[in-house]
C-alpha cells in the first residue's frame, strides 16, 4: 500500500484529501499538533465522513493514523518513506510545517531515494508551490537544493468542495466526525508533478492549471461572496436562505455571468461550458445540509476587497474583456457597508470608512483610482445603500 503524509487533519484533511486517498488505495499519515486529534485517529484507525447530498450517507475512512507535527525526526521519518505528500494547513501556518518537510528532504537525499515525491499543495494561497519551495529551500544546505530541483514536485490545486464546520454538539460525540457535500474533483496543477503522475480517486491534472484558479476564484468565490453579502442586509443567517431570496439569487447569478462571460472569452470556452459551472455551484449553495452561515462567508471583508480578490478583481476583469460588472460592483458597495461586530476586520473597515471615506478603502485596499469607472460605479451604488437589493 502507497503512503500520503497529510499535513492538517483538519476539514479538507480529513473531509477530502484523506477520502481520494484513501478510496485510491493509499494509507494516510496525517501530521497535526492537536493532540487530542492525533490519539483519536491512533486508536481508532478510522473515522466517519457524511457526505450531505440529496440522500445523506456515511462512510468510513480507514487505513489512517497520525503522528505529533512538533517531533520533526518522527515525521522525516515517515516522509523518508513516503509516496506523496499533502498540506491543507492554512495560509498563516504553512510556513510552520517547512522544517518537517526539508528535514524529510534531507533524510531522502542522505538515503539516496530517487523515487520523486510530490507535494500537492491544498491551500488558498495564489502561487502557493512558488511560495513553499522557496520557503522549504530557504531550510536546506546548498547541498541538498539539486535533490529538491530534481526530486520533489510542488503541485497547486484548486479546492471546490464545501466542508461546514460542525458544532461543538457533534464534536464533543465524536471527535473525528466530518460532513462534506458531495463534489469531490480535484484539480491540480500537470506541470507541478516531478515523475509519474499517481492516480487518484478525482484527482484531475490539467495542463491549464490558471483557468481553474480563475474559475473558482471569480465564479465560485465571487457568488458565495455575493450572496454572502447581500444576505447579511436582509438578516439571514444560512446561505440556502439568502439563495432562496429571488433578488439575492438573481444579482448573484448575474455577477457570476459578469465574470463568466470574461472567463468565456479569455479562455476561448463555449457559453454552456460556464452556465453549466454557475448553474451547479447555485444547486450546492442552496444545500441546507451544509448550514454554511452567512457570516463565516462574508468575513475579513478587508482582504475580500483586496485588488486582485473575488470582488474587485473579477470585476476588473469583467471591464478587461468588454463586460461591464453591474452586478459585482453592487456586491462590492454591499461589502463596503457589512458592518457585523464580532469580525474584527469588518469592524476596523467600518471604522477606516467612517474616518477617511470610501475612497479612501479603494484607493489603499482595492488600489482603484478615483477616475476610473469601477470606481465611480461602486460610490455610486454605495450612496444608494437603500438600494441595494
Amino acid at each position: 500500500m502507497k503512503k500520503l503524509i497529510q499535513f492538517g487533519a483538519g476539514n479538507i484533511g480529513r473531509g477530502f484529501i484523506a477520502q481520494l486517498f484513501t478510496e485510491s488505495r493509499y494509507e494516510v499519515v496525517f501530521v497535526d499538533i492537536d493532540k487530542k486529534i492525533i490519539d483519536a485517529l491512533n486508536k481508532e484507525k478510522k473515522y466517519t465522513l457524511e457526505i450531505l447530498g440529496k440522500k445523506n450517507k456515511k462512510i468510513s475512512i480507514t487505513n489512517v493514523r497520525a503522528v505529533n507535527g512538533t517531533d520533526i525526526d518522527v515525521v522525516a521519518g515517515e516522509i523518508q518513506n513516503a509516496d506523496i505528500i499533502a498540506t491543507a494547513v492554512g495560509v498563516n501556518v504553512i510556513k510552520s510545517v517547512c522544517p518537517a518537510i526539508a528535514e524529510g528532504i534531507r533524510y531522502r537525499a542522505e538515503n539516496k531515494i530517487e523515487l520523486p515525491v510530490n507535494i500537492i499543495i491544498c491551500e488558498n494561497l495564489l502561487s502557493a508551490g512558488k511560495i513553499l519551495k522557496e520557503y522549504i529551500k530557504s531550510l536546506l544546505e546548498k547541498k541538498y537544493i539539486g535533490y529538491l530541483d530534481k526530486y520533489v514536485g510542488f503541485v497547486e490545486t484548486v479546492i471546490g468542495r464545501m466542508i461546514p464546520v460542525l458544532p461543538d454538539t457533534i464534536k464533543k460525540k465524536d471527535l473525528l466526525y466530518v460532513k462534506a457535500e458531495e463534489y469531490s474533483i480535484l484539480p491540480v496543477a500537470k506541470k507541478g508533478f516531478k515523475g509519474e503522475i499517481p492516480d487518484v480517486k478525482n484527482m484531475i491534472a490539467c495542463d491549464n492549471f490558471k483557468f481553474y484558479e480563475e474559475r473558482k476564484l471569480f465564479i465560485h468565490n465571487l457568488g458565495h461572496a455575493v450572496c454572502a453579502f447581500l444576505g447579511y442586509f436582509k438578516k439571514y443567517k444560512y446561505v440556502w436562505e439568502a439563495i432562496a431570496d429571488k433578488n439575492i439569487i438573481s444579482v448573484t447569478k448575474k455577477a457570476m455571468n459578469e465574470s463568466g462571460d470574461a472567463l468565456r472569452k479569455k479562455y476561448n470556452l463555449t457559453k454552456k461550458e460556464i452556465d453549466e459551472y454557475i448553474n451547479d455551484l447555485l444547486v450546492r449553495f442552496s444545500n441546507k445540509n451544509l448550514g454554511d452561515t452567512i457570516v463565516r462567508l462574508a468575513r475579513d471583508p478587508i482582504r475580500k476587497l483586496g485588488k486582485n480578490d473575488r470582488l474587485i478583481g473579477s470585476a476588473k476583469l469583467a471591464l478587461k474583456y468588454g463586460v461591464k460588472p453591474e452586478n459585482i460592483s453592487l456586491a462590492i458597495a454591499a461589502a463596503l457597508h457589512y458592518n457585523y461586530e464580532k469580525d474584527e476586520h469588518a469592524v476596523k473597515l467600518a471604522k477606516i470608512i467612517k474616518t477617511y471615506g470610501v475612497q479612501y478603502v479603494l484607493t489603499n485596499i482595492s488600489k482603484l483610482k478615483s477616475k476610473e469607472i469601477l470606481t465611480k460605479m461602486i460610490i455610486e451604488k454605495y450612496n444608494k445603500k437603500g438600494d441595494v437589493l
